[in-house]
């Protein structure tokens, strides 16, 4: 935790940004729910889960007072038909990138009283992995559904960075999307990149939120 938190707060330094504006989400996927606890114990108050099933397992296994104290960040591709199942636990969801999937979510967050934060995940590389995201083109009409989704509230944009390009141009990218997001929805002030390579690159372009797992957890164990 230390030494990514120095990571932080040095690259904040040579952006001319207070590290207080960026939130640390550590990506806990495939690691137990003792390890979120102990990360808790840190100080530790976002964690991000990729996969449905081990996520909503290892919530309930949380403490009642440890899981109140915590905000669940779904950061995996998501499919509709598991979205009203991720909206009983999760408070956050980065990765929706079709209408139907926002959709799906507002009638979960619906049927379980509750209202969830959202992201939509940006595809930067095109159709050269299977990261998921809603083309730049398309995400204007995107925001514009899920900001019609009564139990939803949009937050901001994320991407992954693609594979083989270069962090910086696409995190700057993201920012430049941002911009135009917030012109007709100004409270749409997150921007989720950089991870545990390219945390250094996300802050320099702007990034509020960082997901970052293997720099703070190790490698990550085989989910048996």
């Amino acid at each position: 935790m230390q030494t990514v938190e120095q990571r932080i707060a040095t690259a904040s330094a040579a952006a001319g940004r207070d590290p207080e504006e960026v939130t640390l989400v550590v990506v806990t996927k495939y690691f137990p729910a003792g390890d979120v606890q102990r990360l808790h114990a840190l100080g530790v108050r976002d964690i991000g889960e990729n996969k449905h099933q081990e996520a909503s397992a290892k919530v309930q296994e949380l403490p009642p007072a440890v899981r109140d104290d915590l905000r669940t960040h779904f950061i995996g591709q998501l499919q509709s038909n598991k979205a009203a199942a991720v909206a009983a636990y999760a408070d956050v969801v980065q990765s929706v990138d079709r209408v139907k999937v926002a959709r799906a979510l507002d009638r979960g967050a619906e049927r379980h009283d509750r209202t969830l934060e959202v992201t939509i995940q940006v595809d930067l590389g095109g159709d050269d992995d299977a990261r998921g995201g809603v083309r730049p083109a398309d995400l204007p009409a995107l925001a514009d559904a899920v900001a019609e989704c009564s139990r939803l509230r949009l937050k901001g944009l994320m991407t992954v960075a693609p594979l083989g390009a270069e962090a910086r141009d696409a995190f700057e990218r993201l920012m430049q999307l941002s911009a135009s997001l917030r012109a007709d929805h100004p409270e749409a002030t997150w921007v989720s990149a950089g991870m545990s390579a390219d945390l250094e690159a996300a802050v320099a372009a702007g990034a509020t939120h960082l997901r970052v797992g293997s720099a703070i957890l190790g490698s990550r164990p085989a989910l048996r």
